[in-house]
């Protein structure tokens, strides 16, 4: 086998809780004094301990796990942003990283000068750039603003000119960090394509972080499930989602917003249900009777943009069946400081084939007619089952199993006499 393109030792990270510095050498002593003497920790938090993990050049790794679990910050070490408290990494090629699209944009250039900009400042050069620009460009489908100041992008525009320079960096070692996660639909695959023709036809090792389930049994060969800031598991991808998925959802037709979450956007999650056709809670709904999921927010803030909440619906895979936004209710839904919100999404009986299923749930400010700026999500945040109760078709091939109705009627054969 050949020498790991990538070896992460015994990596451990520390937060001091409450502090961004020392503002003396007094202040300091005192810390390592206490600390000396068997300090209880408190005031600390670990956000990685003794994390460790190989990738063979070539290959595509996953990083899984909850909000928090350490990802984004195994990210930042590897990149060389942050440093580690202890361990250490190898790196044995140049990497480049997308752990936030669009960082150094200008918004008073126009998107043909940010293209040259932001690819210089990730690392290209610029005789680079211009060999690369048609094709930055065609990505991104925004030749008729080329020349228009980014400033006056919307949202969408704004996200697709970011990851389109990003995505086409050269680099030996590709570090992703939630990229899937922006961007309507159609620009995600898109997004989601470009990523496997850098893992598959160009060779590169990538490390891609996402809770998009089915995207990572997409891209990746091997995947490593963080908790708590440790490794749980490292193997296949498709057995470590299915794990995940187990896991984190098992019978969990309700959710209650933990004490401590922190909230990093304008909209907020404090409760989720899965609720039976009469409207009570349910881990286990028969395939004939209809369901709905419903919601709890709380907005944070006030707003100008208005915002839509998204509910998908993922079989134990991690495959996403289909989605639902209320873009119609939320087209004019402004951000109310300190407001509340309670939604429901009703699904009809007689869809979902007998299995276990997750809720994936997103709020999303809104730009034109695409949920783009994502404020928080959850993936999965709920899980139910559907019994076999009612349900007679086949366990035959495909994902769903909605009810159909046949007809028939016998028809004379050509050149012969009705009788």
């Amino acid at each position: 086998m050949s020498r790991p393109i990538i070896e992460v030792r015994g990596i451990s990270k520390r937060y001091q809780l409450g502090r961004i510095g020392f503002t003396s050498l007094r202040e300091e002593i005192s810390r390592l004094w206490s600390g000396a003497r068997g300090a209880n920790g408190a005031g600390e938090f670990w956000a990685l301990r003794d994390v460790s993990f190989e990738v063979q050049p070539g290959e595509v790794l996953g990083l899984i796990g909850r909000n928090g679990a350490g990802k984004s910050t195994l990210l930042k070490i590897l990149s060389e942003i942050t440093e580690p408290t202890s361990g250490e990494v190898h790196l044995r090629g140049h990497v480049a990283s997308l752990l936030e699209v669009g960082t150094g944009f200008h918004p008073e250039l126009s998107g043909r000068e940010n293209i040259f900009l932001n690819g210089v400042t990730l690392g290209m050069r610029r005789a680079e750039v211009a060999r690369k620009f048609d094709e930055i460009v065609a990505f991104a489908d925004i030749e008729r603003f080329l020349d228009t100041p980014v400033k006056r992008y919307s949202s969408g525009m704004y996200v697709r000119l970011a990851f389109a320079v990003a995505a086409h960096l050269e680099p030996e070692i590709l570090l992703v960090d939630e990229v899937l996660a922006v961007g309507d639909h159609a620009f995600q695959q898109k997004c989601l394509g470009k990523m496997q023709d850098v893992a598959r036809q160009e060779g590169r090792t990538v490390l891609f972080v996402s809770h998009n389930m089915a995207a990572v049994n997409r891209l990746c060969d091997r995947a490593v499930h963080l908790i708590d800031g440790r490794v749980d598991a490292v193997g296949p991808a498709r057995e470590i989602v299915a794990a995940y998925m187990e896991q984190n959802t098992a019978a969990r037709s309700e959710w209650l917003r933990p004490a401590g979450l922190p909230v990093r956007g304008q909209v907020a999650f404090l409760r989720g249900a899965v609720r039976d056709s009469a409207g009570g809670g349910a881990a286990v709904l028969p395939y004939s009777d209809p369901f709905s999921v419903e919601l709890e927010c709380a907005e944070q803030s006030s707003a100008v943009v208005p915002w839509v909440l998204r509910i998908s619906i993922y079989d134990s895979f991690g495959y996403e069946l289909f989605s639902t936004h209320d873009t119609e209710g939320g087209a004019t839904r402004l951000p109310r400081a300190g407001g509340r919100l309670r939604a429901a999404c009703k699904f009809p009986g007689g869809l979902l084939k007998p299995g276990i299923y997750f809720v994936g749930v997103s709020a999303c400010e809104l730009a034109g007619d695409a949920p783009v700026v994502l404020y928080e999500e959850h993936e999965p945040l709920l899980s139910f089952e559907i019994s076999a109760q009612g349900y007679v078709g086949q366990s035959g091939r495909g994902l769903l199993g909605p009810q159909s109705t046949w007809t028939f009627e016998h028809l004379a054969l050509a050149g012969s006499q009705p009788a």
